[in-house]
């Protein structure tokens, strides 16, 4: 039998991790999101020295594969310096839209590992931030079953 497939008496697996899936578009980067990526190698590398104090190796296993992915995007992210140009909508820009029910959302677009809609932020490469991506103020795209017209570019 693999090693691999080797249970510990507590019956936790502890071979490594397989790595997390990353994305095959570009790793463009705001400023900010540099700074995210940064900040969770930090925080990893903490988790890691803990894990490894406390003998505990589900938790080395699990730090150390987060660690190899956040490493892996950060030698290849692209940093994007924010464009003062607010004509049209780019990669780093905070766009308005107006449904056409009258409500209005404002969505910055960003990498796709800073990326929460939740909180406003939302990945270039996502369908809205495609159909979104070099829209002018008054335009209007296709957003789901309807649309929605572009209000203003931050």
């Amino acid at each position: 039998m693999s090693i691999a497939f080797m249970k510990e008496p507590d019956g936790e697996v502890f071979d490594d991790l397989p790595d997390r899936p990353v994305s095959p578009h570009r790793n463009l980067v705001t400023p900010e999101g540099l700074a995210m990526i940064d900040a969770e190698i930090t925080r990893l590398h903490a988790e890691m020295t803990h894990a490894q104090e406390a003998a505990d190796r589900s938790a080395t296993a699990r730090a150390n594969r987060d660690l190899r992915y956040w490493q892996a995007r950060r030698a290849s992210a692209e940093l994007v310096p924010a464009m003062p140009d607010k004509t049209k909508v780019h990669f780093g820009s905070a766009v308005t839209i107006r449904y056409e029910d009258g409500r209005q959302v404002t969505f910055r677009i960003v990498g796709e590992d800073e990326a929460d809609p939740a909180k406003g932020t939302i990945s270039y490469v996502s369908p809205m931030g495609r159909a979104l991506t070099s829209k002018e103020v008054g335009e209007v795209v296709s957003a789901g079953a309807g649309e929605v017209e572009v209000v203003k570019i931050d």
